[in-house]
């Protein structure tokens, strides 16, 4: 085969590598190593936020605030964030983060970080 062929195959192969790692919502951000242990460090009512688990960053359109309670899209199911679910202090990282777990296939919220709607 020419080398042609190759170098648009390893291109092509690069992207897909590429668009395949950026798909992954992770709450760490690995351009920002100086944020892993304020990661580490999150906990609300029900235990540590961080546990080996990541967080789903969350879109605007994916969450809302009414009356004090928190709603947010998990897995295209809209979930009640508990109270004792809400991670209180300041957001370093400035985007909404929920990090979920599951009950009976359902998504529930573990932890919820609310980030600043743009």
């Amino acid at each position: 085969m020419n080398s042609d062929f190759w170098h648009s195959t390893s291109i092509v192969v690069a992207i897909a590598l590429a668009a395949i790692a950026g798909s992954g919502a992770r709450a760490h951000d690995h351009d920002h190593p100086e944020l892993n242990g304020w990661y580490q460090s999150l906990h609300s009512g029900k235990g540590p936020c961080c546990d080996g688990s990541e967080a789903k960053r969350v879109d605007d359109a994916d969450w809302e605030s009414k009356d004090g309670h928190y709603r947010v899209r998990i897995d295209g199911e809209w979930v009640d964030v508990p109270a004792e679910a809400v991670v209180d202090g300041p957001n370093r990282a400035g985007r909404t983060m929920v990090w979920p777990y599951y009950l009976d296939g359902h998504p529930k919220a573990r932890c919820f970080m609310p980030g600043s709607m743009s």
